[in-house]
């Protein structure tokens, strides 16, 4: 099995995809071998793996630990999401940035999105399943959620309208995180 690891826009924000076998009865993938992620110069332990089932049109997002940050691989399993990674790291040159791209079932992508990034995803198809490790456990009063459509950030999301969680829609812009975590 091989992998294959593109960059991003985003220094550390990486995607991989790995093979897929197709048959007559439906497909098989490797999602996660630790020993061979690590080979390709992914060294994270993960501690925590967590999934979403979702409709479309609801918005999940922007998440992120402070402290206790984490590394995510995600994933779509069944269906569908746009999924956006952003940069929150103070000394990055890429600080505030965001970069995005479709996750499908069928394209198998993974997205590696290193501690120090707010995370989020559309999701574009009904029943979307949708999957994801993490580098540390979560802790819910370490949790922040950075707001959907904060215009400095400018995410150019398929909807204006999505359906969100009472918790995303109240969302931070980065400028009130930035000046609360001073």
């Amino acid at each position: 099995m091989s992998l294959s690891i593109s960059p991003t826009p985003l220094s550390g924000l990486l995607v991989i995809e790995t093979d897929i076998y197709r048959d007559s009865r439906g497909h098989f993938a490797e999602s996660w071998n630790q020993k061979r992620y690590a080979g390709a110069g992914i060294p994270t332990k993960f501690v925590q793996d967590n999934y979403s089932f979702s409709r479309k049109g609801v918005l999940r997002g922007l998440h992120f630990q402070s402290p206790f940050p984490q590394d995510k691989l995600v994933q779509v399993l069944k269906g569908g999401v746009f999924d956006v990674a952003v940069d929150l790291r103070r000394t990055s040159p890429t600080f505030g940035k965001w970069w995005g791209t479709d996750l499908t079932e069928e394209n198998g992508k993974q997205l590696l999105i290193p501690a120090g990034f707010a995370h989020g995803f559309l999701v574009t198809r009904d029943d979307t399943l949708f999957v994801y490790k993490c580098s540390e456990l979560y802790h819910p009063e370490a949790e922040h959620t950075l707001r959907w459509n904060d215009p400095d950030v400018g995410i150019r999301w398929p909807t204006a309208d999505p359906t969100l969680s009472p918790k995303d829609a109240a969302g931070q812009t980065l400028a009130d995180w930035l000046k609360q975590a001073e």
